[in-house]
C-alpha cells in the first residue's frame, strides 16, 4: 500500500515552494561543507560522481513509492526528464576536465552565474514576474554569486579552452533549471526525478573511464561509504529542488537556492573548521544573506499558468 504523493496539498504551508527551496539550501549547504572530505581521504572526484549517481536511486524509488509507483512514460515526460538529467550530469562531467586545464578561482565564479540563464529564459519564455523586493533580491544574488566563489591564485592554464567550457557548464546548468520549471507544468515531479536519475547513471561509465586507476584509491569506510553519505545530501537536495520548481517561480527559486546554500556552507565551515572567509567572500555572503531574505519576504504572487 503506497503513501500519498508529496505536493502542495500534503503540506500545511501557504508557500510550499519556499519549504522545498529552504530544504535544498540546508541540504546543499551541509553537503558543500563536507564535499571536500572525499578527495582529502583519497577518493577521486570522478568516482565521487559514480557514487552520487547511485545515491540518486534511493530517493527516486522512495518518491515513486509515495506516488503509487506511477511513472509517466510519454515521450514528453521522458524527453524532459532525460534532458534535465543529462544537462546536469553532462555539466558535471565537463567540469572535471575544465578544472584540469583552467584555474578554479575563475571557473567557479563563471559557473555560479547559471541562474542568469534561468532567470532570462523564465522571464522571456515563461513570462514569470516578481515584485520590487524579489527583483532587488535577484540582482543582489547575481552580484553575490561570483564573489562567493572568487579567490586569487596561480594555476597553469591551456589557452582559453577552460573559459569556453566554463560558459558551456554555466549554460547547461542554467538551461537545466529552466527545463526543471517548464517540465513541472506537464510532468509529475516524481517522473522528472526518476529520469534525472537515469540520466546521471548513464554517464557514470564515462566518469569511471576518466578515473586514473593507476593511482591508489581509498576503498575503506572513509572512501566510498563516507562519500555515499555525503552525496546522499546532494541527491535529496536535487529532489527538493524539483519540488521547489514545481510550486515556485524559477526566477526566485534559482537565485535563492544558489545564493543560500553557500551561506550555510560558510557558517558550518566557520563553526567546525574555523575557516574565515576572505574580504571579497564576506561581501558576497552579506549580499547573499540580504538577497535570500528579500526573496523570502517577497509577497506571494500567482505563478504562471501551466503550459499545455
Amino acid at each position: 500500500m503506497s503513501g500519498p504523493s508529496i505536493g502542495a496539498a500534503s503540506l500545511p504551508y501557504r508557500r510550499p515552494w519556499l519549504v522545498f527551496a529552504l530544504a535544498t539550501v540546508v541540504l546543499w549547504g551541509v553537503w558543500g561543507a563536507l564535499a571536500g572530505l572525499s578527495a582529502q581521504h583519497g577518493f577521486p572526484d570522478t568516482l565521487v560522481y559514480c557514487v552520487w549517481a547511485l545515491t540518486m536511486i534511493p530517493p527516486a524509488l522512495y518518491i515513486l513509492w509515495r506516488n503509487g509507483w506511477k511513472l509517466e512514460r510519454s515521450p514528453r515526460a521522458v524527453a524532459y526528464g532525460m534532458t534535465i538529467g543529462l544537462l546536469g550530469a553532462g555539466g558535471q562531467m565537463l567540469l572535471f576536465h575544465t578544472l584540469t586545464i583552467g584555474p578554479a578561482y575563475f571557473v567557479f565564479p563563471i559557473i555560479s552565474l547559471s541562474p542568469v540563464v534561468t532567470i532570462a529564459l523564465s522571464f522571456l519564455l515563461l513570462r514569470e514576474r516578481t515584485g520590487w523586493l524579489g527583483t532587488l533580491g535577484i540582482v543582489l544574488a547575481l552580484v553575490a554569486l561570483p564573489l562567493l566563489d572568487l579567490s586569487f591564485g596561480r594555476g597553469a592554464t591551456e589557452g582559453l579552452g577552460w573559459f569556453l567550457q566554463s560558459l558551456l557548464i554555466m549554460l547547461a546548468w542554467g538551461v537545466q533549471a529552466y527545463f526543471m520549471r517548464l517540465a513541472n507544468h506537464t510532468v509529475s515531479a516524481e517522473s522528472i526525478f526518476f529520469y534525472m536519475t537515469v540520466g546521471a547513471l548513464l554517464l557514470a561509465p564515462v566518469a569511471w573511464a576518466m578515473t586514473d586507476l593507476t593511482q591508489p584509491v581509498n576503498l575503506g569506510l572513509d572512501g566510498p561509504w563516507m562519500t555515499a553519505g555525503i552525496q546522499l545530501l546532494n541527491a535529496i537536495g536535487a529532489l527538493t529542488l524539483v519540488y521547489a520548481f514545481r510550486h515556485g517561480k524559477a526566477i526566485v527559486v534559482a537565485p535563492l537556492t544558489n545564493a543560500g546554500a553557500p551561506l550555510v556552507t560558510a557558517v558550518l565551515s566557520l563553526i567546525f573548521a574555523s575557516v574565515v572567509p576572505g574580504p571579497l567572500k564576506i561581501v558576497g555572503l552579506v549580499l547573499a544573506l540580504i538577497a535570500s531574505l528579500l526573496l523570502v519576504l517577497e509577497p506571494e504572487r500567482d505563478v504562471a499558468a501551466p503550459l499545455t
